[in-house]
């Protein structure tokens, strides 16, 4: 059995492995890593034996991953992401809860904290409680008559392929009240990937959505950010608290509700207070 001798060719497999299932493709993942076609095959074959499965069929050239590839791969992601990320001091935990920043100097602002699902009702927004308790009684149906006093203040998003589909954002939501109604709406359709910060953190931040799919459950996240109010515009302080539900469609495929509140009451270990305020107090929720 082919071993990793150490971390850091460990990584360069796991780098070979989830650049090769993107492709499909040994002359643009060669390409893309800088690397040899002998190396990447080398790499693959070490992690094949080190598993005990084979994850790529190849058939006149062509790769594909095999059922134990595609069930390996979003893990082989992670990792890398992760690595990238800590590597970077970008990501981290908290009492055990994740942490993930990133400062301007990285070209993208971003602060996230996550948070325990109590203190949903440790004096936090009340609109966070209505929509975990409209989740509760709708047993997580979205079309259930139950969730429907929400439902304006929510953005729901579907899971396409490997991406995150927003579908919808509603007229009540933080969405639309930051960035205006109509460039809200002209938001359905857009994909995670089109999220900023770059492609490894880019792929942190929908993270909790994965978590979210995964467990089928809920998850709050304080944030502190930056982001324009208007296409073209100027970065602007954002601080807020994201409550993630999973949900189901009426056809049973699973989906996702996320709901903002913009506020000041934000728990974010090592960050100055002064930088949660830094947002507009104009733009506060009002959170009754």
């Amino acid at each position: 059995m082919v071993e990793p001798k150490t971390a850091a060719l460990f990584y360069e497999m796991l780098r070979s492995f989830t650049v090769l299932a993107k492709e499909l493709n040994l002359s643009r993942t060669v390409s893309r890593l800088n690397s040899t076609r002998q190396t990447v095959r080398r790499h693959i074959r070490a992690l094949e034996e080190y598993r005990g499965t084979e994850l790529f069929s190849v058939n006149d050239r062509q790769y594909a991953l095999t059922d134990a590839g595609r069930d390996a791969l979003e893990g082989a992601l992670d990792i890398v992401a992760l690595s990238d990320a800590w590597m970077k001091n970008q990501s981290g935990q908290v009492r055990g809860l994740d942490q993930l920043r990133s400062e301007k100097t990285n070209g993208h602002y971003y602060h996230l904290q996550q948070q325990p699902i109590s203190r949903i009702w440790d004096g936090g927004p009340a609109l966070l409680r209505d929509c975990f308790n409209a989740w509760v009684a709708s047993e997580g149906r979205i079309e259930a008559p139950e969730f429907q006093a929400v439902r304006a203040a929510v953005v729901v998003f579907r899971r396409l392929g490997e991406e995150w589909i927003c579908v919808e954002v509603g007229a009540e939501s933080s969405y639309s009240s930051w960035f205006g109604r109509d460039w809200a709406l002209s938001s359905i359709g857009l994909k995670s990937a089109d999220l900023p910060g770059g492609h490894g953190f880019g792929r942190l931040l929908v993270a909790p959505f994965e978590e979210v799919k995964r467990t089928e459950g809920v998850r709050l996240d304080h944030i502190v950010s930056e982001l324009p109010r208007e296409k073209g515009g100027a970065a602007v302080p954002i601080s807020y608290q994201r409550l993630l539900l999973g949900c189901r469609f009426p056809d049973q495929s699973r989906g996702l509700v996320s709901v903002v509140v913009r506020t000041y009451d934000l728990c974010i270990d090592g960050l100055p207070r002064e930088e949660i305020e830094r947002m507009p107090s104009d733009l506060l929720m009002d959170i009754r």
